[in-house]
């Protein structure tokens, strides 16, 4: 295979990653967390750090504590790859719907991330949410 095309995939591959963390985040599913996570994962947002793949699986509970719902959108990714490393930086807007309040609470972010290719694929190592602003916005909720 074409280095061309090893690289193609390997950014598919860790593109994945990115949509597969949103996922899990707002259908608030452990395994697919499992599945993009290395059990040596950090994960570094605003007031909150977690290290450790069975810790970070708790922030799911949090998540569907906190608020109703949430739906996160993954924008443009940029990543470096060398060998089995990867680091790069992913864009996301989240939607955080609130519990008491027919209000969404938008971050938009920047995730500055790393992976590691292991035998069953890219998982990330560490993910640093940096929050570029938020937003209050009303909704009519239909859920």
């Amino acid at each position: 295979m074409s280095d061309s095309l090893t690289r193609l995939i390997d950014e598919a591959a860790l593109r994945r990653t990115a949509d597969v963390y949103a996922q899990g985040a707002d259908q608030k599913d452990k395994e697919l967390w499992v599945s993009v996570l290395a059990s040596d994962c950090r994960i570094e947002g605003p007031g909150f750090v977690t290290e450790g793949r069975e810790a970070t699986l708790q922030s799911i509970d949090a998540l569907g504590a906190m608020f109703r719902a949430t739906f996160h959108r993954v924008h443009n990714q940029t990543v470096m790859i060398e060998g089995d490393g990867a680091s790069g930086e992913t864009y996301c807007t989240a939607d955080h719907l609130l519990n008491d309040k027919d209000q969404l609470l938008r971050w938009t972010i920047r995730y500055h991330d790393e992976w590691r290719r292991e035998e069953d694929g890219w998982r990330f190592t560490k993910r640093r949410l940096e929050l570029l602003w938020e937003e209050m916005v009303p909704v009519t909720v239909r859920l």
